[in-house]
């Protein structure tokens, strides 16, 4: 287990920290910070929700923020551009870009939970260009080239 420090901005003073809901949770909820006024998303338009928290993610490590299952298939919430990455060395708050796949406008209020954190380990590799490559059975088939 790592540490992460997570700074708590004035907007989610009255929010929990990211935790894991169960003892065996791979992600952590996190909650939006929209204060009073909620957030209306009419069906097919996106936001930009903010959390209330910056975070200081270890060198070797990112954070992938994920949507919630329960708000996908009850409501046709998911997150844009999913999962999300937050590197290391960033230092902004969290915001959530979700969008509403649903038929009815969804309200996002302050405290809900909002979407899911998964910190991962992160190898980076070193790029180096090849005028051939090995070859394989599938070759460059691709898009469902291997079948049904």
């Amino acid at each position: 287990m790592i540490k992460v420090n997570f700074k708590r901005l004035p907007h989610a003073e009255s929010l929990p920290l990211p935790r894991y809901e169960t003892p065996l949770s791979a992600g952590m909820d996190i909650r939006a910070a929209v204060g009073d006024e909620p957030v209306l998303i009419e069906p097919g338009q996106r936001a930009l929700v903010p959390t209330g928290f910056q975070v200081a993610i270890p060198s070797g490590y990112e954070i992938q923020a994920r949507p919630r299952s329960g708000l996908a298939i009850r409501h046709g919430i998911t997150m844009l551009n999913s999962p999300g990455t937050i590197d290391a060395d960033y230092r902004g708050e969290i915001k959530m870009i979700v969008i509403n796949h649903g038929q009815e406008t969804f309200q996002i209020q302050h405290g809900d939970r909002i979407a899911q954190l998964v910190v991962s380990p992160v190898i980076q590799c070193e790029p180096q260009e090849a005028d051939e490559l090995d070859s394989t059975q599938r070759g460059d088939g691709g898009f469902g080239s291997t079948g049904v």
